[in-house]
């Protein structure tokens, strides 16, 4: 096993390990260890919430859920030698749920998905679905079953959904500036448009004294993805990628969290995913002035891994970039159109006794592939969402005799 240079107790919040991690981003949060380039090691990661989230049939937690804990990242790493203008080679070789402990914390077991009020984070569906609702999956190996969502059985693509190196303080300073110009369009938006600098919760790993505040005051916070790489939640992050990740500071730091034990392209739950704490084993190198070469200045590339569930058969969704509920033309939006594409996706599954909380549940969670099928053809987008048909006890698959709506139980909701 490779040396673990952060280790989680799962029985504590990340705020009471030996040594915190840290939920915002900054270049001045000390790196908590030091590797060399060309080595192997392992992280250790609480869930993403710091459990706020139970084992339990009440999706009030997810309703209650305080964002400003997120993200709960382990690290930073410093990879001796890294400079400004490097690309950091992260090599993913191997990841899961916390081994070989069950418990009350997510990924000792088990995971969960959710779907986020609308007054409280919101959802890519909030409009349709504006109320938390959860499912609970319990992990078998590499599959996952929930009690939530009867008839549904899957192998999961284990990834990170989150990791980045640390931003420079002027690139801190333009994700600040330009994210603020954001919210000042439209400042009492529900939910926001983004989240500013918020010092309240903000876990600033071991700094200390005015420079903690300093950070808590200036740090950004970690839901979108950036230049850094941060909250990508790419599906395939899994065993055996490859990630170039430009480096902003010297010795990079490296952090990671939010591992997830499946998700559905775009996440579209928010908590879409099944989220879980766990491990990740990284091997790292570096290519020094990497950026310039390459021309990787504003975002990482990547090598997908090659170890993935071998789903042969898929029922596909399509959307358009139009508007049905008020029957209004958007030009090329794609992303009207993938919202379209779940929402015939969740319309379909509702004939075989999901309800809509549920099957919205399963697209965000399956492995399940979305794509933006057409860009060119004024004025419609069009996407489209594989949904793979294996994953089902029974025949999803259109027939001349119509679907069978059985009982398929319920999700877990709000009281």
């Amino acid at each position: 096993m490779p040396e673990v240079v952060f280790s989680v107790d799962q029985s504590r919040s990340m705020r009471d390990q030996a040594v915190p991690g840290h939920n915002r981003w900054h270049p001045d949060i000390p790196a908590v260890a030091t590797v060399p380039r060309d080595s192997e090691f392992r992280i250790e990661c609480r869930d993403w919430t710091d459990c706020q989230i139970g084992n339990n049939d009440s999706a009030n937690d997810v309703r209650d859920i305080d964002l400003t804990l997120c993200h709960m990242l382990s690290g930073p790493i410093r990879i001796d030698g890294a400079e400004p203008g490097d690309l950091l080679i992260v090599d993913i070789l191997d990841l899961g749920p916390v081994p070989q402990q069950t418990g009350d914390a997510a990924g000792q077991g088990w995971g969960y998905t959710g779907v986020f009020a609308k007054a409280n984070g919101g959802s890519f569906l909030t409009d349709y679905y504006p109320d938390a609702i959860k499912a609970i999956w319990d992990f078998h190996g590499q599959q996952a079953t929930s009690r939530h969502l009867p008839g549904v059985r899957y192998t999961g693509i284990t990834h990170p959904g989150l990791f980045g190196t640390a931003p420079s303080a002027d690139l801190l300073a333009r994700w600040n500036r330009r994210e603020q110009a954001l919210i000042d369009t439209d400042p009492n938006r529900v939910p926001p448009l983004a989240l500013p600098p918020e010092p309240s919760n903000a876990l600033v790993g071991q700094a200390q004294g005015d420079d903690a505040q300093r950070i808590a005051r200036e740090g950004a916070r970690t839901v979108p993805p950036r230049e850094h790489g941060g909250n990508q939640d790419i599906k395939n992050f899994t065993r055996g990628s490859r990630v170039f990740v430009p480096v902003f500071v010297d010795g990079a730091n490296l952090s990671v969290g939010d591992l997830h034990f499946s998700q559905g392209d775009g996440e579209i739950t928010f908590c879409g995913a099944i989220e879980m704490g766990g491990f990740i084993d990284f091997h790292v190198d570096l290519i020094k002035g990497g950026m310039d070469k390459y021309g990787v200045t504003t975002n990482p590339i990547f090598m997908p891994g090659n170890v993935e569930p071998r789903y042969s058969e898929f029922l596909s969704f399509v959307g358009i970039s139009v508007d049905h509920d008020t029957d209004t033309n958007l030009y090329m939006d794609a992303t009207l159109a993938y919202r379209r594409a779940c929402l015939n996706g969740i319309e379909y599954l509702k004939k075989f006794g999901y309800s809509g909380e549920q099957a919205y549940l399963l697209l965000g969670s399956a492995p399940v592939e979305g794509r933006i099928s057409g860009i060119v053809d004024i004025p419609n987008a069009c996407c489209t969402l594989y949904l793979p048909t294996a994953i089902f006890d029974f025949d999803i698959r259109p027939t001349a005799e119509g679907p069978t709506a059985d009982d398929r139980g319920r999700c877990a909701l709000t009281s």
